[in-house]
């Protein structure tokens, strides 16, 4: 499982599917940039960036879900609409922003403590979603599951993952406008959200690879 290999097959797959990956996840960026703009207009500067995290807890499974049915529905070449892949994401919600709310304040813990602990927590969970959307595994048997298949796979995980993250992270830091500018800030924030979905498009060929590596299960014949 060459990391190398894993990032080229994402991005061939994200560069031939751009088009239906911006029209499946785009409106719902720019709807939680609106939203996040919103709060931050009501709660002041010196609000709780908490509400901000729940905010995006609460939007982040409406697109990320239907992009993952959409990952495996092209993988197994099918061609789903868009209609489609948003019923099936609404069924997932609740699961899905709870496993998030987990992950999140798990992830938080980490980083409080001191920034490496969060990343091996990032990096134990990175396939919990998966399992969640594609396994229809509830939250908790999902974050179990995730710490199962990173076993052993620490290394080649946090190297997609940082390749991946660590550029587009720089450039939201250095592109972000003041948050004075409203419009700009909105924009800003859904072109930097719409780029870190390729980490979903990552984790989703090395969740293939790993199942492919799966024993099949024994006969009793």
């Amino acid at each position: 499982m060459s990391p190398l290999s894993v990032l080229r097959d994402a991005w061939f797959f994200s560069s031939h599917n751009l088009a239906a990956i911006a029209r499946l996840t785009l409106p719902l960026l720019l709807l939680e940039a609106i939203a996040q703009a919103l709060l931050a207009s009501q709660l002041g500067a010196g609000a709780n960036p908490a509400y901000g995290i729940l905010l995006g807890i609460l939007f982040y499974p409406l697109y990320a879900g239907p992009l993952i049915l959409f990952l495996h529905a092209r993988s197994n070449g099918q061609t789903p609409g868009n209609a489609q892949l948003f019923a099936a994401g609404l069924q997932l919600w609740p699961s899905f922003a709870l496993l998030a709310g987990f992950s999140t304040l798990a992830i938080m813990l980490g980083l409080s403590l001191f920034i490496v602990p969060g990343i091996w927590v990032m990096v134990r969970l990175a396939f919990a979603e998966l399992l969640l959307v594609l396994r229809q595994e509830p939250p908790l048997r999902a974050l179990q599951g995730s710490f199962a298949m990173t076993e052993g796979r620490f290394w080649p995980v946090l190297t997609c993952l940082l390749n991946v993250l660590l550029p587009l992270w720089l450039l939201d830091w250095w592109t972000v406008p003041e948050p004075s500018d409203t419009l700009l800030w909105v924009l800003q924030q859904s072109a930097s959200g719409f780029l870190q979905l390729f980490a979903i498009v990552v984790l989703f060929r090395l969740f293939m690879l790993l199942e492919g590596q799966q024993p099949a299960p024994e006969s009793n014949d």
